[in-house]
């Protein structure tokens, strides 16, 4: 086994299953955000604020497309599918799970979305954000799981069943 990338909306709970996954495979844990948050010495939203939104995503594109890893969980920032070559280049290296919840659990789940640096056009909707990029997940995705309703162990349990990991 290669990597394992998770994918998904904000508030899926893509940090929280890799590191809980990471520790249960022994793989590394890599937070792509936190890469990102790194190299530019800035929380994500104010790397947004700074950059806009286009400029934000062409630096996560960048980013994630330099990843260079192996035996490791990576939980990539909800807009890494608008980056063509940072989906190719994940795709290349691991196995793409797409960690799929309804938008009412995703609505519920998060909180003040400026505080949490998402990548949205001005003046989306979460709602309209949310169906914007179902289609980008499912089109990279190897694996779908969906989580609804389900705790961290569930979702863990799930994973290691689809991908034979004991």
């Amino acid at each position: 086994m290669q990597n394992i990338i998770l994918i998904g909306m904000p508030g899926a709970g893509k940090s929280t299953t890799g590191i809980v996954l990471a520790k249960k495979t022994g793989y590394k844990f890599i937070d792509s955000d936190l890469l990102i948050q790194e190299k530019y010495g800035m929380l994500l939203q104010d790397i947004i604020e700074k950059y806009g939104t286009e400029g934000f995503n062409k630096i996560e594109n960048n980013i994630n497309s330099s990843i260079k890893t192996d035996k490791s969980v990576i939980a990539t920032g909800g807009s890494v599918v608008y980056g063509k070559e940072a989906m190719q280049h994940l795709k290349s290296i691991g196995k793409i799970i797409y960690l799929e919840l309804p938008f009412n659990e995703i609505s519920n789940r998060l909180g003040n979305l400026e505080q949490r640096g998402v990548s949205m056009k001005k003046n989306q909707t979460l709602k309209s954000l949310y169906n914007e990029r179902i289609p980008l997940y499912e089109k990279y995705a190897d694996i779908v799981i969906n989580c609804k309703g389900l705790e961290i162990r569930k979702t863990i349990d799930l994973i290691c069943n689809t991908l034979n990991i004991p």
